[in-house]
């Protein structure tokens, strides 16, 4: 399939909302083609100099149009793709295009899984002392609230390649036990240096039984 594209360094998962400031002559074009002709478009995740993969997103509503032609607009992203081919400019546009492949979402998530990545979170939150608001399980998988737990863009970046939702929430589950781990170490530090001066009550060994 032939995609329009709009590369950023940037990473939106599938049901992810994409709010973008339009201001290039050639993504004016992009979008009103996406409005006249209801076509969506890819944003390929621009990394290491290169673009591999990337997500599909279609555009849902202008919500701004400047006098100068600039626009705010929101879309949803679909579908994580592979980029086969790209294009400077796609059929005569001023945008860049490409063919590409989609990359089959295999949902075998089971719900076990997901609750102990949900509880793993939440052990994050709490040990950041950041507000966590609890969400449903089964309103919950690994595309939810992955910009929320602390990956790096890298590790976005692997995440968006995962077919499979078991990897994709095995990965995030071996994320946070680590996370965790070195922050419970950071906290027991501190604690550690904090206590380090105080005026401490030791109890007394008992020698009365001691032999050599």
């Amino acid at each position: 399939m032939k995609l329009p594209f709009f590369p950023l360094q940037s990473i939106f998962f599938p049901g992810e909302t994409v709010p973008l400031h339009i201001f290039e002559e050639r993504y004016k074009q992009l979008i009103k083609d996406c409005r006249d002709e209801a076509v969506t478009f890819g944003i390929p995740v621009y990394i290491n100099d290169t673009m591999v993969y990337g997500t599909e997103v279609q555009l849902v509503e202008i919500v701004n149009t400047y006098e100068d032609g600039e626009m705010d607009v929101t879309c949803v992203a679909r579908q994580v793709f592979r980029i086969i081919s790209f294009n400077r400019n796609m059929g005569g546009k001023l945008y860049a295009g490409g063919e590409v492949e989609f990359l089959d979402n295999i949902n075998d998530g089971d719900v076990k899984l997901k609750q102990e990545v949900l509880d793993r979170l939440h052990e994050l939150y709490e040990l950041m002392d950041v507000p966590f608001t609890p969400l449903p399980v089964e309103k919950f998988n690994s595309y939810v609230l992955a910009h929320k737990m602390g990956l790096s863009f890298e590790q976005e970046y692997q995440l968006l390649q995962m077919a499979k939702e078991s990897e994709r929430l095995s990965f995030i589950k071996r994320h946070l036990l680590n996370t965790i781990a070195v922050l419970s170490e950071v906290d027991r530090t501190k604690k550690t240096i904090k206590m380090n001066g105080d005026f401490r009550n030791f109890d007394p060994l008992d020698f009365k039984d001691f032999t050599v």
